[in-house]
């Protein structure tokens, strides 16, 4: 269980996908500092190569869908148990092919998982911001 209070959406694909794409950044930096269109372009490579492994890890069931999750997934090493259907609201999941059947249905309040009692929207209300 995290220690936090809130779901901030800490995860393993977010790690990841951030710790690459700063990598990318800095090399992409050093070709600016020394007007290398090699480094600049290597940069640039890299951002591509972290969207790419952040996009595979959310599929994976490593990432995190919008809206709030049951408080158990809170964790950033918990993997999302809602990832092998697909999010409905979720463009990656949609590029993939996935969620398109609940992607029909409009949710009134935040995402919420069938597993979650019903008074998740009220009680995580004051951490959307």
């Amino acid at each position: 269980m995290s220690a936090h209070q809130y779901d901030h959406g800490h995860t393993v694909a977010g790690w990841v996908g951030c710790g690459i794409a700063t990598v990318g950044a800095g090399v992409a930096g050093l070709g600016v500092c020394t007007v290398s269109g090699v480094l600049i372009a290597g940069g640039a490579a890299i951002g591509l190569v972290s969207l790419l492994v952040t996009w595979a890890l959310h599929l994976a069931g490593w990432g995190k869908g919008p809206g709030l999750r049951p408080r158990g997934e809170w964790g950033w090493r918990v993997r999302d148990s809602a990832a092998p259907g697909g999010h409905a609201e979720c463009l990656a999941c949609r590029l993939a092919g996935r969620g398109r059947g609940a992607s029909a249905v409009v949710p009134v309040g935040p995402a919420q998982r069938e597993s979650e009692p019903g008074t998740v929207a009220a009680a995580g209300a004051d951490s959307v911001r």
